[in-house]
């Protein structure tokens, strides 16, 4: 209760919450490439959730937003709109990147400590047995076992990816 001494309400301890782990995302610098901007952005939007993975509920979910987060919004539509992006394709490939950094961070944090079973699973316990009824499976499996995998190069590539197919100013049909 002595908290509520500082604060009026847990509304506002959210908010604050989200303040604090929005004033740790790099914000795009004015004048920068677009794609270099919003790839610093998103790597290190991950990293930041990574660390705090439970304001990734939070984050979109609160009423009003801080002058951090202000701040961050305004800076990422701001590269997008100087790249030539409509308010409209800005306001979705900003979707598009914060879904995929969510998104990555939540299967990341839920696959960490269970990348490495202690014994094989799935077609690595019996590949004879998946690879008639799975072929593709089994055959990722034995790609799996050859390649290391790593999510950071997996974020990295998925992230080429999205970069690569946004293109300011073009119309959709």
């Amino acid at each position: 209760m002595a908290l509520y001494k500082h604060v009026s309400s847990k509304d506002e301890i959210l908010d604050g919450m989200v303040e604090l782990v929005v004033s740790r995302i790099d914000t795009p610098v004015e004048r920068a490439d677009w794609r270099d901007a919003m790839r610093s952005r998103a790597m290190s939007a991950r990293e930041v959730l990574r660390r705090h993975s439970w304001a990734i509920g939070l984050l979109d979910s609160r009423r009003s937003m801080g002058p951090n987060q202000l701040r961050y919004v305004d800076a990422i539509l701001g590269s997008l709109r100087s790249a030539g992006f409509s308010v409209d394709d800005a306001a979705h490939a900003f979707s598009l990147l914060d879904s995929y950094v969510y998104g990555h961070v939540v299967q990341e944090m839920s696959m960490s400590g269970r990348s490495e079973p202690a014994e094989p699973l799935g077609p690595a316990a019996n590949p004879d047995a998946f690879s008639t009824e799975y072929p593709h499976l089994a055959e990722l499996a034995a790609h799996a076992v050859g390649s290391p995998f790593s999510f950071d190069g997996e974020f990295a590539h998925g992230l080429e990816v999205i970069l690569t197919a946004l293109k300011p100013g073009e119309q959709r049909g």
